[in-house]
């Protein structure tokens, strides 16, 4: 996923924002996928299902549109790296929900862009001011609220969300690397090549070790449905959010991010009778609203740069 300053056009940032929204409908029916396939399959099956599927469908759309990415020994290295991190985000997020409410692992996962804030600046220098540091300490307060009930009830399950949160902010920070030398089609097409790579043996040693959660089973019906959708959706749903990072700026489409919680409440109480408890509701309103937060001081510190710099004589 880039994040390349993309057209101040009205019109295209509507569309990226069109995108955006279509992304925080389609990736909860990742989650509900997962889940249901779950209540019959090992996790690590799953997640290699995402991949495989996910490249089956991205080849095509790479073969269409003539954009294979040219892979330097330096980004394909990258690759592998960013295809790690997602492999055991995925494995993490999907060992969650198969225990978990959707909208209570996801409201963990969101403590992702907090982490994110103390990554980039321990690793790229970016700025991080007093009050941004507050409001990811707030962010974090919401976490507890989530994972108080949660632990109660699931016990330390309710530890893999975070951990996706964790994996997933390194795969952030990884895509960020590649972004400027690489298409966003390319990118995932060799990330879900190098995940399935990075999956199939580790299923293969699972397996001969009869090892549950890393064993392959035989999907039986409608189970051969929820595989694929967790890939589909997966590929569908995230070449959305990439190609609605071409047209609007991420500053714009960020705070539509939170919309994927909603959907996600709505798809579980529909699809598995879950509904968040008061505690849990707290939770996601006060990690909502200390995202929004820091959003609001990464755009108002953005506009401070752009004055400094319109005022520099040297510009």
């Amino acid at each position: 996923m880039t994040t390349a300053a993309a057209p101040s056009r009205p019109d295209r940032v509507v569309f990226g924002a069109i995108l955006m929204i279509a992304f925080c409908i389609l990736a909860p029916l990742l989650d509900v996928s997962s889940k249901l396939a779950a209540q019959t399959l090992p996790v690590g099956q799953i997640t290699l299902a995402r991949f495989v599927v996910q490249a089956a469908l991205m080849l095509p759309v790479a073969a269409l549109l003539g954009t294979w990415g040219h892979l330097t020994p330096r980004v394909a290295a990258l690759i592998f790296l960013r295809a790690a991190f997602l492999v055991a985000s995925t494995y993490c997020f999907i060992a969650g929900i198969a225990i978990m409410p959707i909208a209570d692992a996801l409201a963990l996962v969101f403590v992702e862009p907090f982490i994110l804030l103390f990554l980039g600046k321990l690793l790229f220098g970016d700025e991080v001011g007093r009050r941004r540091i507050i409001a990811s300490i707030v962010g974090f307060a919401g976490a507890l609220f989530v994972i108080q009930p949660a632990f109660a009830t699931f016990g330390l399950v309710t530890l893999y969300p975070l951990g996706t949160a964790f994996l997933f902010a390194f795969y952030m920070l990884i895509t960020r690397a590649i972004a400027p030398s690489m298409e966003p089609v390319p990118m995932q097409l060799h990330t879900a090549i190098a995940g399935t790579l990075i999956c199939a043996p580790i299923l293969w040693w699972g397996d001969a070790a009869a090892i549950p959660a890393l064993m392959m089973a035989q999907p039986e019906g409608i189970v051969w449905l929820w595989l694929f959708g967790v890939g589909f959706w997966a590929a569908v749903s995230h070449m959305c959010m990439t190609y609605a990072l071409k047209f609007a700026p991420s500053a714009t489409l960020a705070p539509l991010h939170y919309l994927e919680i909603v959907v996600a409440v709505i798809l579980g109480y529909l699809v598995f009778g879950d509904f968040p408890n008061v505690m849990t509701w707290i939770g996601i309103s006060i990690i909502i609203g200390s995202g929004l937060y820091v959003l609001w001081r990464e755009r108002a510190a953005a506009r401070q740069r752009s004055a400094d710099a319109m005022a520099d004589p040297s510009f």
